[in-house]
């Protein structure tokens, strides 16, 4: 079969990466593989629009901004003479299957041709323009989409391609403000996309603990003015000099009337006469290079939209591929509309809460922790709780969010929170401390550990641990950090039997870059860590762009866990990516150097090999050096990079912020919830396995798992999970270096309903 691929509407970050997987992954799979140059334009036009792709013509495309392939709504199309002709073009082509990445508009309109394509056909046949044999040969068309729209805006997905890489331009401009602003006392107002949807916005507010947001979905109530500035007012005089507010570009009020920046500036600068600041993003937030998560988000949805059309028969619906969760999911494209045109609907019909609860569980979860942190004041009555909060294992970005996001929430469930630096070891010294609201203000973008933190486990100073939880009346204790943290809550579950005071509930946040806590899919700072490993192997690639043949070996962090070495191949795209988890010998790097000694005799004269640093004890970093510089003698040279601590550094990416934030969260409100139930004769008493727990991210939810239970899944001497999802992404890695081997392709994504999800939303 032939399978085509075209995209319309706006320019669109990363949608590259989707491109480059559907056409590697068709090519593989034998199909013939078409470039529809600018949009369905040139569906319409025919000719040299509609060229047919090849593996050299998406080599190097990752790292490029917007689409290469163009993009372009079209007025002929939406004539049914001008789907007539696009019918032709296809038809002459023998292309039966497209592949469409757009916005609602585009995929709606993609769904309308399919519907109509046999009457297209029966015009095209009555004016000759085709033989009845060709009609035949082209009696169905198969469609499937996949969302590239950086407002998140279409229904069913937890996130279009593009949204990451447009929070991460918004989030390079919130940091470069609030730097400015630390210097004068400013209000500063931004506005971002989103005409209808205020996904952007929202998260935005989020990750940088903005004190105000103003969405579609959800218009302030009757005499906001009056809160804004009272809550304005407050937040200065508890000591911030900055105040920042977020406005999605089609906010607008109970009446249905638009909230501009400029109606928002002229309020704060008349009633409380602040400095006021307005900023208008526009499309800056369309541009840049794509993030780490994009691209993996691209490469995954191209995989699974060539499998979907390669599925498809004529009675199955149009679909939309996309990610829920962690999971790739299909979705019938019809309903994906129907329902984001019921949000329009609610909307307009003022019905804010359904609007809020369409949009789907991840836009939901944002605004109920985006309200929980921002419009309350904390409670008069105190709990007499006291929640200590610690940093354990190497720093990562995204501790000090999660942190934050703990002590405000439990500061506004009445408790009082403690930091204790330095981890365990100030757990036993007694180096613990209240902190206030304002402690932990402005700590969501900043990198690293701000509590500080270390890797000894608590086993050997349990006897002081224990005094000092008497002494400082510690009633539960949340600990961010990675495997160290797991290990160490476990070591205090074990010692529960001697130590009564250490009989209190607990839970661990995974936070590690290495990404090897057991229990969870995500760690806090494995994304910020994945962004600055491709942005490097980005430069890496340039640098050999006038020296041609060349291949780069980098050696990744991760202890024995090859997450960050396969996931930056993927974003990267790697040659080859060396792990711990998949066993690799002399037959497999002979392999590999063959493969590049191929690839160099075409147009594509680059290699990039990653290597995480504990694969092989013996095929270390130096010894591939020495094979691939020895073995390419005179087809390529190499060069070696041992990227190191960098990877541990660096401002949180927006995924991290908010990562970090809601899990803070949901930490401290499922501590309140055990220690009620742990309440015993005025005294809190926990033993239950279940009330020692990690906190991770499944497939598609949080849930809280005993810490005894994971214990199993535990390869305690490697210090990671024995089963890790991503390792079924690795086929794709290969694929997308052109290897021939086989898809397991046992995991498809099966056909759901969105409309029937209504319910258990």
């Amino acid at each position: 079969g032939k399978e085509q691929r075209g995209h319309s509407a706006k320019h669109l970050l990363c949608m590259n990466a989707a491109v480059r997987a559907t056409v590697r992954v068709g090519i593989y799979t034998g199909a013939k593989v078409y470039f529809v140059h600018e949009g369905y334009q040139g569906l319409v036009d025919g000719g040299d629009n509609i060229r047919q792709a090849t593996w050299e013509s998406v080599s190097m495309m990752l790292q490029l901004g917007g689409t290469v392939i163009g993009s372009a709504r079209c007025q002929d199309f939406r004539s049914k003479e001008g789907r007539a002709k696009a019918a032709c073009n296809l038809v002459k082509l023998g292309i039966t299957n497209l592949c469409v990445i757009g916005g609602d508009g585009s995929l709606t309109g993609a769904n309308e041709f399919r519907n109509e394509w046999s009457e297209l056909l029966q015009i095209l046949l009555k004016a000759g323009k085709i033989t009845a044999e060709e009609a035949k040969r082209s009696s169905h068309l198969n469609i499937v989409g996949m969302v590239g729209s950086i407002d998140n805006d279409f229904c069913g997905t937890d996130m279009t391609i593009g949204t990451d890489s447009a929070l991460h331009r918004i989030m390079e401009v919130v940091d470069a403000i609030t730097t400015t602003a630390q210097s004068h006392q400013r209000a500063f107002i931004l506005e971002v996309m989103g005409r209808h949807c205020g996904y952007l916005a929202l998260v935005t507010a989020l990750a940088c603990g903005a004190d105000w947001v103003f969405i579609p979905e959800m218009p302030p109530d009757e005499g906001w003015q009056d809160h804004l500035c009272r809550r304005l007012t407050y937040q200065r005089k508890i000591g911030n000099r900055l105040n920042v507010i977020i406005v999605a570009e089609g906010a607008l009020d109970r009446h249905g009337k638009p909230i501009t920046c400029d109606i928002i500036k002229n309020l704060v600068t008349k009633k409380l006469s602040f400095d006021t600041r307005a900023t208008i993003l526009g499309h800056v937030q369309r541009g840049g290079t794509p993030s780490a998560f994009d691209r993996i988000l691209g490469s995954r949805m191209g995989v699974e939209a060539v499998m979907a059309l390669l599925e498809a028969t004529p009675d199955t619906p149009a679909c939309v591929v996309s990610l829920s969760g962690n999971m790739a999911v299909r979705l019938p494209l019809m309903e994906c509309v129907q329902v984001t045109k019921e949000v329009t609907k609610a909307m307009a019909e003022g019905r804010f809460e359904e609007a809020v609860k369409l949009r789907g569980k991840s836009f939901e979860n944002n605004w109920n922790t985006y309200k929980l942190l921002a419009h309350v004041t904390a409670p008069d009555v105190k709990s007499n709780i006291n929640i200590a909060i610690m940093n354990v294992g190497a720093p990562c970005a995204g501790m000090n969010a999660a942190v934050r996001s703990a002590v405000r929430i439990g500061i506004l469930q009445g408790h009082n929170m403690l930091a204790v630096h330095d981890g365990f070891d100030g757990l036993a010294n007694g180096t613990i401390e209240p902190m206030t609201w304002g402690y932990v203000g402005g700590w969501t973008g900043k990198g690293g550990s701000n509590l500080g933190t270390k890797r000894s486990l608590p086993a050997s100073m349990i006897e002081e641990i224990s005094l000092n939880i008497a002494k400082f009346n510690i009633h539960a204790l949340v600990i961010i950090g990675g495997f160290e943290a797991f290990v160490g809550g476990l070591e205090l579950v074990t010692a529960r039997e001697k130590y009564e005071e250490l009989c209190i509930p607990l839970v661990v946040i995974p936070a590690t870059v290495s990404n090897n806590v057991p229990g969870s899919d995500f760690s806090i700072g494995a994304d910020t860590a994945l962004n600055t490993i491709t942005t490097t192997c980005d430069r890496i690639k340039q640098s050999a762009a006038g020296t041609k043949r060349r291949v780069f070996i980098i050696e990744t962090m991760g202890g024995n866990c090859g997450y960050l070495a396969t996931m930056a191949g993927l974003a990267a795209g790697a040659d080859a990516a060396y792990i711990y988890e998949e066993r690799f010998g002399i037959h497999d790097l002979e392999t590999n150097v063959e493969h590049l000694l191929e690839k160099m005799k075409t147009t594509v004269k680059r290699g990039l090999i990653l290597r995480n640093e504990k694969c092989n004890a013996n095929y270390t970093t130096d010894f591939l050096f020495s094979l691939y510089s020895e073995e390419g003698k005179g087809v390529f040279d190499c060069r070696k990079n041992v990227l190191g601590h960098m990877q541990q550094g660096g401002t949180p990416t927006p995924f991290d912020r908010n990562f970090g934030t809601k899990m803070g969260a949901k930490a401290v409100l499922w501590l309140t919830d055990k220690l009620k139930e742990c309440y015993r004769h005025g005294r809190i008493f926990a033993n239950t396995p279940d009330s020692a727990c990690v906190l991770g991210m499944k497939k598609r939810a949080t849930l809280f798992q005993p810490l005894s239970d994971l214990k199993e899944d535990t390869d305690f001497e490697h210090r990671i999970p024995k089963t890790q999802w991503w390792l079924k992404l690795r086929p794709i890695l290969k694929i997308l270096a052109k290897y021939k081997i086989s898809l397991d392709t046992s995991e498809t994504a099966t056909m759901e309903h969105v409309i029937k999800k209504r319910g258990t939303v």
